[in-house]
């Protein structure tokens, strides 16, 4: 298409101009799936609604977003990429500016799909024009400034979320969107042009996939997300849904393979990188989006963080990332994925031995050190995952490829969340029955503490029958809370376990020499 330039013939102005116009796209999009997590007790008392009730307004973006993100590649081919990008852009910004002004939890619901459908495709799409405009040798690079875009706003949601939110209102973490999204449609369309070499055009609609995927993904994000409340498969909805699920994943696979124009392109899953950067990108975002929610919860629990503060807890993550993703874009072309990818676990089971630490007398101070940790480690995982699930794809398949990839981290974050709320329940029950065991009267320790606190009840005026109910419920909430904090430790635990099972993968990536020999083919 007139316009477009191949890597080799655009200068670093013109590149550097795309990336920062794309990213901005990824950065909004991304950022809105935890913005909302630290406002939703505001909304709560704007609504009306119930606890229960309100977790929908992550749950509807989430399950429009992901939609889209799968069926990105689909969408460009029938539309034009560049023309769905604008698209995209136009109907985040209606969305974002529909939810600031919501009065109503349904309207909420429904303008936040809205928002959805719009950001979903702006992620992955990013992602494959960062690809096309940055040369081979540069794609380190190119996938630390993704990186800003698709890691940092996770870890920035909640502490933008929670200054506008006690600085002027829940609607503003939606109207921040407005000049952004404006800037970044301008720049799209003077900027962004479409390569010759994408695939244009369907010859037939696959209205069954696209039912499938619908149902399949749905599905999915409700059972994962809701599955916990319901009490799993005690509930009926759940268990159907999974039923559900489970069938339309089946069939969809089956479907998609044989259908001429499938709307979502598995058979691109034949490139071995592609496969292995998706699954190794899943395991990442259970990390990256379980503790974007499981570290709001510790603060806010059992430290008694406002909004804000919990927001902030993650500032040290969010500023060592940002400081780390160009250096971890240099190191990519210098030593190979392999390498940067083993660095970058090791780094992070340190940041989790420091997370089992804590204990709850932990200040912020004690959150630093781990978290920054944290942030110098993630760079070095995803910028190489990024470019490796790219870095053989057919040129033409770029923007699938990009789409799988994508969702492969986005399924992993869902995961996450899951995760941490069965392992949160679970373990609070396995250490609050321990912990009880090894109370009792005949236990020095426990009597001690008993008549102690009740003599100091005594003598603040209450009677014996008062002095010893509060002295017990005392008792009961401190063995809760000591039971909660062994609970978050665990779940640190088993996150950094998770990164262990990433070591032989390893050695299914290309190496430098291999990276190398892709530079020169190029």
């Amino acid at each position: 298409m007139s316009g477009f330039k191949p890597p080799e013939e655009t200068s670093a102005a013109e590149r550097w101009t795309i990336a920062i116009t794309v990213m901005l796209g990824a950065f909004i999009a991304v950022m809105d799936t935890s913005v909302v997590n630290v406002s939703m007790s505001h909304m709560m008392g704007s609504f009306g609604a119930s606890v229960s009730s309100i977790t929908w307004v992550a749950t509807s973006y989430s399950i429009a977003e992901i939609i889209m993100v799968t069926m990105a590649g689909w969408w460009s081919s029938l539309l034009g990429r560049k023309r769905f990008y604008l698209i995209s852009l136009f109907l985040f910004t209606a969305g974002s500016i529909l939810c600031g002004t919501a009065t109503s939890f349904t309207q909420m619901t429904v303008y936040r799909v809205i928002q959805g459908i719009g950001g979903g495709a702006l992620i992955p799409i990013s992602q494959a024009i960062l690809r096309e405009t940055f040369p081979q040798e540069q794609q380190g690079m190119a996938m630390s400034i993704y990186g800003m875009g698709v890691v940092l706003a996770p870890a920035m949601g909640p502490i933008l979320g929670g200054i506008l939110t006690d600085q002027w209102g829940w609607p503003w973490i939606f109207y921040i969107n407005i000049p952004v999204c404006i800037l970044t449609i301008f720049m799209t369309a003077k900027f962004v042009h479409n390569p010759p070499y994408l695939r244009r055009g369907v010859q037939s609609i696959d209205w069954l996939g696209i039912g499938l995927l619908t149902v399949f993904l749905t599905g999915m994000q409700v059972v994962l997300e809701r599955g916990q409340e319901e009490q799993w498969f005690e509930s009926d909805f759940i268990t159907m849904a999974t039923i559900a699920t489970v069938l339309a994943f089946l069939i969809l696979i089956f479907w998609e393979l044989r259908y001429k124009d499938p709307v979502v392109n598995l058979r691109i899953l034949k490139d071995k990188n592609l496969t292995i950067g998706t699954l190794m990108g899943l395991i990442f975002g259970v990390s990256l989006f379980g503790t974007t929610f499981v570290l709001p919860q510790f603060t806010q629990q059992l430290l008694g963080y406002t909004a804000f503060d919990s927001g902030l807890a993650l500032a040290p993550r969010a500023l060592t990332l940002m400081l780390f993703m160009p250096i971890a874009g240099a190191l990519y072309q210098k030593i190979g994925p392999r390498i940067l990818v083993f660095t970058g676990i090791i780094i992070i089971l340190i940041s989790y031995y420091e997370l089992m630490q804590l204990n709850t007398q932990a200040g912020m101070s004690d959150m630093v050190i781990p978290l920054l940790i944290m942030g110098i480690g993630m760079p070095f995982m995803f910028i190489p995952l990024s470019a490796v699930s790219l870095c053989t794809m057919e040129k033409s398949h770029i923007t699938d490829a990009s789409s799988i990839y994508t969702l492969g981290r986005r399924v992993g974050g869902n995961i996450g969340y899951a995760l941490v709320a069965v392992l949160l329940d679970r373990k609070i029950q396995i250490h609050t029955s321990f912990l009880m065991e090894n109370i009792s009267d005949g236990r020095l320790a426990t009597h001690d503490f008993v008549t102690e606190t009740t003599r100091q009840l005594h003598q603040l005026g209450l009677n014996s029958i008062a002095a010893s109910k509060y002295t017990l419920g005392l008792l009961n909430n401190i063995v809760t809370r000591q039971a909660t904090m062994l609970a978050y430790n665990d779940i640190s635990f088993i996150f950094g376990c998770l990164f262990l099972l990433l070591v032989p993968l390893i050695l299914l990536m290309p190496t430098k020499s291999g990276i190398l020999a892709l530079n020169k083919k190029e």
